[in-house]
C-alpha cells in the first residue's frame, strides 16, 4: 500500500449466499464487533445483506446506507448509467475516508463473496491505496444455487463457465453450447432472452433456475416450467456430465 493516510481499516466481509449460519467465523466476529458497518441498498429497501446480519450487530453500531442511484432505470450500455454508477461510488468512497480518516474501522457488508461479481470491488480499487483493505471471502451465490439443485456442478474434466444474463442473446446462446457446465447469474427481466438463448443452444432439458437459494424462499425449477420473468436473486444452472470413475 502506498501514500497511506488513515489509520482506520476497511473489511470487505463476505456473508455468503444468504443465511447467515453459511457466513464464516471470521465474518461473524467482524460483523459482530464492528462499530461501522455499512452496505449497500436501494433506495427505500433495507438491504438484502442488511438483512442478513439482523440481530448480530452491536448496539451502538453506527450503520451507514449506501444507496444505488440506479438500478434497472438506465440499461446498462447507456453511457449515463457508467457516468451515475461512478459518481455513486466516488461518493461512497468519500464516506468510508471520513470515517476512516478517523481511525476508525469500517466493514462493508458483501452479499456473496467480495470479489465476485459484487459492489465492494468497486470500494475497494478507490480505497485500496489511501487505507488498509482487508476482505474476508465469503460462499458464492452460485454455490449456494448448485447445492440447493442437489446435484454436482461439474464431474472430471467438466469446464464450468458462468456468464451474465445481460450479455447479447446471440453471445448467450455461443457459450451455452459451447460449455459443459453452466452458471448464469443477473437473470431477472433477462429470463425471456435467457430462455431463447438456451434452446437456441439445444440445452432447455438440462437447466435449471434456482430462486433465492439458501434463503427461506428457496425454489429449483426447471427453466422449461419458469415463469416468465425471475426474481433478483436468480441462478441458471447447466450441470456438468463428465468423466466419473
Amino acid at each position: 500500500m502506498s501514500g497511506a493516510v488513515t489509520s482506520g481499516k476497511v473489511y470487505g466481509v463476505g456473508l455468503g449466499p444468504g443465511a447467515a449460519d453459511l457466513m464464516s467465523v471470521r465474518a461473524d466476529r467482524l460483523v459482530r464487533g464492528a462499530r461501522h458497518v455499512a452496505y449497500f441498498r436501494k433506495a427505500g429497501r433495507s438491504g438484502h445483506a442488511r438483512r442478513i446480519v439482523e440481530g448480530m450487530l452491536r448496539e451502538d453500531v453506527i450503520e451507514i446506507a449506501l444507496e444505488y442511484p440506479v438500478t434497472t432505470e438506465i440499461a446498462l450500455t447507456d453511457p449515463a448509467y457508467n457516468v451515475a454508477l461512478s459518481r455513486f461510488y466516488a461518493g461512497c468512497t468519500r464516506s468510508l475516508r471520513d470515517v476512516l480518516e478517523k481511525g476508525e474501522d469500517v466493514v462493508v457488508l458483501c452479499e456473496g463473496d467480495p470479489f465476485f461479481y459484487g459492489s465492494f470491488m468497486h470500494l475497494h480499487s478507490r480505497l485500496k491505496d489511501h487505507a488498509p483493505v482487508e476482505v474476508v471471502p465469503g460462499i458464492t451465490g452460485m454455490a449456494g444455487a448448485w447445492h440447493a439443485s442437489g446435484v454436482p456442478i461439474t464431474w472430471g474434466d467438466d469446464v464450468l463457465t458462468v456468464a451474465m444474463a445481460t450479455l447479447p442473446e446471440a453471445e448467450l446462446a455461443r457459450r451455452i453450447a459451447d460449455t459443459d457446465a453452466l452458471v448464469v447469474m443477473k437473470i431477472g427481466r433477462n429470463l425471456g432472452k435467457l430462455r431463447r438463448a438456451v434452446i437456441a443452444a439445444g440445452r432447455e432439458h438440462e437447466a435449471w433456475l434456482v430462486e433465492h437459494a439458501a434463503m427461506p424462499a428457496e425454489r429449483v425449477t426447471p427453466l422449461a416450467q419458469a415463469e416468465a420473468v425471475a426474481p433478483y436473486f436468480s441462478i441458471l444452472l447447466i450441470h456438468g456430465q463428465g468423466r466419473r470413475p
